[in-house]
């Protein structure tokens, strides 16, 4: 398998695992043609949106991408025009960090899985139209490490109309 594919795995596990204890069911989507990987759907929800969804789009790197209190990343075009548009489910773009040794991605125990390094959400909805052509570097906060408690209080705001 190539290493690329592996990431996308890699990812996508991760988000499981958040979900799985946040109590949200993961939704696979069959075609990636709008950038969307993954929809966490919640229960009948406690707001006034009944059954609230959040669509992600999922990225994986080793690079160095840290830069103070941003995670600084390279999104194609292409996602990023689409993770920018106003859609009726909110979507978020979601970078999980990784080690650039494979083999420390993982680690396990009787103890314990860890799951290596961190993960990191921002919307881009309303974001500016870019000129550029390849790719738009995104800056991603470092306090929005997608975790259990970021994803259920995504989900509570969107059960009450709001945004993620």
């Amino acid at each position: 398998m190539e290493l690329n594919q592996q990431k996308e795995l890699f990812s996508k596990a991760y988000v499981r695992a958040v979900a799985a204890v946040a109590g949200f069911s993961i939704d696979p989507l069959e075609l990636d043609f709008d950038s969307i990987d993954l929809q966490i759907t919640a229960g009948s929800g406690e707001g006034s949106v009944y059954f609230p969804e959040l669509k992600l789009q999922l990225k994986c790197t080793s690079r160095d991408v840290i830069d103070g209190d941003y995670i600084r990343y390279p999104l194609k075009v292409k996602n990023y025009n689409d993770l920018r548009k106003n859609a009726l489910v909110p979507r978020i773009l979601v970078v999980v960090l990784v080690p650039e040794n494979l083999e420390e991605w993982l680690q396990q125990s009787e103890a314990e899985l860890c799951l290596r390094n961190c993960a990191y959400w921002m919307s881009l909805r309303g974001q500016p139209e870019t000129q550029n052509i390849a790719n738009v570097t995104v800056s991603l906060p470092r306090s929005n490490q997608f975790t259990v408690q970021a994803l259920k209080s995504m989900i509570q705001r969107i059960s009450e109309g709001g945004l993620p």
